[in-house]
Parts: C-alpha cells; structure tokens; sequence
C-alpha cells in the first residue's frame, strides 16, 4: 500500500534508539526526508549514518525541554527540508520510583520533559506543519497515562497530563489543518530496560527475563513489544490516508490495559 509519505518531510525527536530510531528506519523506507535530534548529537549520526544512503537527513543535539534549543532546530529542520509535513515528539523516559522516594526536584523534570517536551516542539513546528497539506503530529505516550502504577507513580501523572494535553491540541492545531494523535505504548525492549536487566544480575537471558516481568504486569501477549511494532502504528498515523483521524489515541501494548 501507498502510504502517501514519499519526499515528505517528518522531525522526530528521541531519535538516537529505540522508538525514534526504528521509526526514522520506517520512515526512511518509505522515501521520507527526516530531520532527526536527540541530546547526544555523536550517538545520533553513529545511529543514522546509513540513514543518509536512503534519504535526506537532518542531525542535531538538541535538549526539548529547552525551548530556544528547540525552536532553532526546527527552524533549520524546515529551511533545510524546504517544510514539514509530520512531528513525532518521542523524547522521553520512565522513572521507576514511588511517590514517597521521588523528590521534588524530579518531580518537576519528569513534568518538564513530558510537557513541555512535547509542547515546545509542536509550538516551533505549527506554522512549518500548517502550511503542509498533511500536516500530522504523533505523541509517543504510555498506556500507564490511563492505568496508573505506584512504581511509576510521578511518569504516570505526567504521561496522564501529556495525554489530556494532546487532545487539546487536536482540538486547537485543527484549525489550521493538523491532525495530532497518540500511541499509546505498553512495555517495549529498548535501551532502558536493557540497561535494567544488565542491572538486576539475573541469571536468565533476557528473553526469560522480560517474560516473568510481562506475565507480572498483566501483559496478554506474555512479551515486551518492539520498537518496530511501534514504529508501524506511528507511520500510518502520519500518513495522508488517515486524514480524517485526530485527537485519536491507539494502544500498542500486548493486550495490556485493564481498564474498561
């Protein structure tokens, strides 16, 4: 199937792995001009060199929660690219802590990052977006923003404003003819929870490992997912096809949520 996404041009933020990585790789198989940040500029391009042999790219370091920094490197994303056509904010991260060992401090960053992390990029790419005909914003959110855990208590709070805050915007970039939508991800195998298992000191590979943590969690499918399989749902959203789809939020979490 045609997705409509060649020599469109799409920014991901996040983009050095997991999600942002395997997304961009989709992205670039389907012709997209990619303009691609993340905070460690080195570890981007290392990731995305064969990017370039594919497509047009884009590289920067580039900090979310900073709105200068932000609004710098969308501005060169779009002079460069000629335009945007899609943004997917995917910075961000999971802070495994309960309410009574998270101080202050790291309650504000982890609302800095999923708010304004996302906010400040959709703000510096509106008027880029408004003039495309397919303008498209993907937010990368959780599933935990609708099913709370006292692990994650702060993440969940935050990704529950995120969520809340992305139907705002369906309603307000409407307007100027940009859908935004969100994936709503369960457990998936990226560089966090690799780095968790190196930490634990199991004695299980990590296949065996993530299994006993997805049937504690409650996950029908028994498995973390990938970021391939996120990857997918993301670029069909941004598709031109799904034109009539916004303020639209689709889980991808193996049969995770337990609410109704």
């Amino acid at each position: 199937m045609d997705l409509q996404l060649r020599d469109r041009a799409v920014l991901i933020t996040g983009a050095s792995s997991g999600i942002g990585l395997a997304t961009a790789r989709l992205l670039a198989q389907e012709g997209v001009r990619l303009a691609l940040c993340a905070r460690d500029e080195e570890r981007l391009r290392a990731a995305t060199a064969d990017l370039a042999e594919r497509t047009e790219i884009v590289t920067a370091a580039c900090d979310v929660t900073d709105r200068a920094d932000v609004e710098s490197f969308v501005t060169e994303a779009t002079a460069r690219l000629g335009g945007l056509d899609g943004v997917v904010c995917n910075a961000g991260r999971s802070l495994m802590s309960t309410i009574d060992d998270t101080t202050d401090q790291q309650i504000r960053d982890e609302f800095e990052l999923k708010i304004f992390g996302a906010l400040h990029v959709v703000r510096a790419a509106r008027p880029a977006l408004a003039a495309s005909d397919a303008g498209s914003v993907v937010i990368v959110n959780a599933i935990l923003s609708r099913q709370p855990e006292s692990r994650l208590a702060v993440t969940a709070a935050a990704r529950a404003g995120l969520l809340n805050l992305s139907h705002s915007l369906a309603a307000d970039l409407a307007a100027d003819g940009i859908r935004v939508n969100s994936v709503l991800l369960g457990l998936v195998d990226t560089g966090q929870w690799q780095r968790r298992y190196a930490e634990s000191g199991s004695p299980d590979d990590f296949t065996e490992w993530s299994a006993e943590i997805a049937r504690d969690r409650g996950i029908a499918a028994r498995r973390f997912g990938t970021a391939e399989e996120l990857a997918f749902p993301i670029t069909t959203l941004l598709s031109p096809r799904n034109s009539y789809t916004t303020g639209a939020t689709l889980e991808v979490g193996g049969g995770v949520h337990r609410y109704v």
